[in-house]
């Protein structure tokens, strides 16, 4: 995701753009912690809030809904009125799923789904438990604080992957390392750094070589594994190939690790934090499944997405041009009183299911049966092992905005 088109409007003006208010606050400590009331001051009464020349944001959960499902929205930012906003095409890489329209967006999600079933999910599912009660056996052998991003939140999704994938458990610890790298590449150009840069292009270009290695050598030996199964796609001819193969991966690393750990440690967090809730959980360990939707809601693992105008048209109720690019705040539109009542309260009872989390439309997540599979899991066995859970220090959040993130969630069990 690119905005540098706002840094270009606030050079033109001596006044600050509200982008450019937006975005300074975005990296400060307090949005950090708490973005929703800065989401709140920015709710205006129009649809779609102009914050720079061609730069749009949308905060309803009407309206996100939307343009998430509209056809003439792309998420192809080769699309962006002004050059700067265009990404440049690597040839050593396949475009992402994420970033292409129909028809090839159709034809590689087509054939993705044949591999990734939800027979594959569902055979899955003993092996996250296994791995949940492993950490938890761990956790519970220490004495003193935990952090339970570290010992839970972050291995058990890298580990279920990797057992998706096919991916040797010694490799695993790589895995995580260049999957933090490569998330930082959805952060807003604005918030990234120089060596936050070179950090990622050496994060992705050696997770590529990785996976390259893996679905070569898959392809001589195949396995009972993803990566086997994409490798062996063949529909009517059309195959996936190897450069799409190993694209579609690094995505399901990214959108299928990070934003569970999210999950998990904004869940949990949450939870701490309401312990009324924390005890209802416990009393009827059966709402773990509407409470997986409402941790997405309430404080959901990613906060925005993009979508580029394609033609001059008029979009909820607004007129926009081609080029010009809308911000869909997917924390903003899930916090909407409009669509949840009381929508700044956590209330594991609630039928959160019409939250935006997943995104929508033809880019609705791939994992999202495999995520919320992961959450149900990891928090009934955390409540079952650990009845008396509390915080035990100052949680602290992670550096990044698009995914929103704790670094650390010291808890104790006594």
């Amino acid at each position: 995701m690119t905005m540098q088109a706002s840094t270009q409007t606030s050079i033109q003006s001596t006044q600050p753009t509200l982008a450019d208010r937006f975005f300074v606050e975005a990296m400060s400590p307090a949005f950090r912690e708490d973005p929703y009331p800065y989401y709140e001051r920015f709710r205006g009464p129009t649809p779609l809030l102009p914050v720079g020349e061609t730069i749009w944001f949308a905060l309803g959960h009407a309206d996100v809904t939307t343009m998430l499902r509209h056809p003439n929205l792309s998420t192809d930012e080769s699309h962006a009125a002004t050059e700067a906003e265009r990404v440049e095409e690597d040839p050593n890489r396949s475009r992402s799923l994420l970033f292409m329209d129909p028809p090839d967006h159709t034809r590689l999600r087509g054939l993705v789904a044949r591999a990734f079933t939800p027979r594959r999910i569902d055979e899955l599912r003993a092996t996250t438990q296994a791995i949940a009660t492993e950490l938890v056996d761990a956790m519970a052998a220490k004495t003193g604080p935990v952090d339970l991003v570290q010992a839970f939140a972050y291995p058990l999704p890298v580990r279920v992957i990797c057992a998706l994938l096919g991916v040797p458990p010694e490799d695993e610890a790589l895995f995580t390392s260049w999957s933090r790298g490569v998330a930082r590449s959805v952060d807003p150009s604005v918030l990234r750094t120089p060596a936050i840069e070179a950090a990622i292009e050496e994060a992705r270009a050696n997770l590529r070589a990785y996976l390259g290695d893996l679905l070569a050598a898959r392809r001589r030996t195949p396995g009972d594994d993803l990566v086997s199964a994409l490798a062996a796609v063949d529909a009517d001819g059309d195959r996936i190939t190897s450069r799409e193969v190993v694209a579609l991966v690094q995505l399901l690393l990214v959108a299928g690790h990070e934003t569970t750990v999210n999950l998990i440690g904004n869940g949990t967090l949450a939870l701490l934090r309401n312990p009324e809730q924390l005890a209802l959980l416990r009393r009827s360990p059966e709402l773990v499944g509407p409470a997986v939707d409402e941790f997405l809601r309430f404080d959901g693992p990613v906060q925005i997405t993009q979508r580029v105008v394609t033609r001059d048209m008029t979009v909820v109720g607004c007129p926009v041009k081609r080029g010009d690019e809308i911000m869909l705040v997917l924390g903003a539109a899930n916090r909407d009183p409009a669509a949840f009542p009381d929508p700044h309260k956590l209330d594991v009872t609630r039928d959160a299911r019409r939250h935006v989390g997943f995104g929508g439309g033809i880019h609705h997540c791939l994992g999202a049966a495999l995520a919320r599979m992961e959450g149900q899991i990891a928090f009934a066995t955390l409540l079952d092992r650990f009845p008396r859970l509390e915080l035990a220090g100052t949680p602290e959040r992670r550096p990044t905005f698009t995914l929103r993130g704790l670094e650390t969630l010291p808890v104790t069990f006594a």
